[in-house]
């Protein structure tokens, strides 16, 4: 570039500055315009998300004069705590959240450990029909359990497992269940990237196959396990369809069991029991369902942070 020599340099760098800071100025307030409309985006579908879970939270602070005030919508005359009281009583808190909560543990571990497993089978050795074995599990992602439940049903019934716990935890031990197939994907991507040099160094130092999983393989997994843990437990705690098919006892039901109890009691009018000083409204309904709900609110809450490392890093994300 050839500079004019009769312009005096002042005025040159004076110049040369105006033009660099309208250049600045101009893509800043371009990027700027395309972040805030970016996150104007974001908002609006993080609110689409949210307006059930925002609408059951007020609905459950209501009194019964808010819920046929039609003038009340977002903010509530008065915060109704009481709700959550009844919901509570109502429920058969305690004991519906141990019912659950022996059931989720329990498939959770099974999922967990035997999908890791079963995953290290298929990345790391060759065997004959890995491939198609393989193929089958993915196939059982697509397969819902209501095509499956029939046949599922008569085989626990001549086992008898019905009205037991055992159909909801027992195939989780070997790899099926809930989602079980999913897991096992996880777990193999992640394997897959793993440097053979791990266990190749657990040989030499004299590890079996099973000694080189659970002491090389399966600690530096933590990101896989977190994100199985997670998904599993949620799964499984939100769960109604199988639960309500295989569990015919009322005292052995799960905690979401008793929502649609609590709805059937639900009419266009509130009931109102006297001798318990018990009112069912819409708003009582609401606030049982967010105590369903809280524990694994609760759960996300802590491991929110690390739960999203541990889907970066698995393979949800590919390799």
């Amino acid at each position: 570039m050839k500079v004019d020599q009769s312009i005096p340099f002042q005025k040159r760098y004076y110049k040369a500055t105006e033009k660099l800071q309208h250049y600045v100025s101009k893509h800043f307030w371009m990027k700027a315009i395309v972040k805030v409309g970016f996150y104007i985006l974001l908002l609006d579908l993080a609110f689409v998300f949210l307006y059930p879970f925002i609408h059951m939270i007020i609905t459950s602070l209501k009194t019964s004069d808010d819920l046929m005030n039609i003038t009340v919508k977002w903010l509530p005359n008065s915060l109704f705590l009481e709700n959550y009281k009844i919901a509570f009583m109502t429920l058969s808190y305690q004991r519906f959240f141990l019912n659950s909560f022996i059931v989720t543990l329990l498939a959770t571990l099974g999922h967990v450990f035997v999908c890791a497993f079963i995953a290290y089978g298929f990345a790391r050795y060759h065997f004959p029909g890995r491939d198609i074995l393989f193929a089958v599990v993915i196939f059982s992602l697509i397969v819902p359990i209501q095509v499956l439940i029939f046949p599922m049903y008569i085989q626990y019934s001549k086992l008898n497992w019905i009205n037991t716990y055992l159909p909801l935890t027992v195939p989780t031990f070997f790899g099926f269940g809930l989602r079980g197939g999913l897991y096992i994907f996880l777990f193999r991507q992640f394997f897959m990237g793993l440097p053979y040099e791990l266990e190749e160094a657990a040989r030499i130092d004299g590890c079996g196959p099973f000694q080189t999983f659970f002491r090389i393989v399966l600690p530096v997994s933590k990101a896989s396990i977190l994100v199985s843990t997670v998904l599993s437990m949620v799964w499984h705690w939100n769960d109604y369809f199988e639960p309500n098919i295989y569990l015919q006892s009322q005292t052995m039901g799960l905690l979401p069991s008793r929502l649609p109890y609590l709805y059937s009691m639900l009419t266009s009018e509130e009931i109102i029991d006297a001798s318990m000083d018990l009112v069912f409204n819409e708003a009582m309904v609401l606030a049982a369902t967010f105590l369903v709900i809280l524990p694994i609110l609760v759960v996300y809450s802590v491991l929110q942070n690390k739960f999203m490392e541990g889907v970066e890093r698995s393979g949800l994300t590919g390799q």
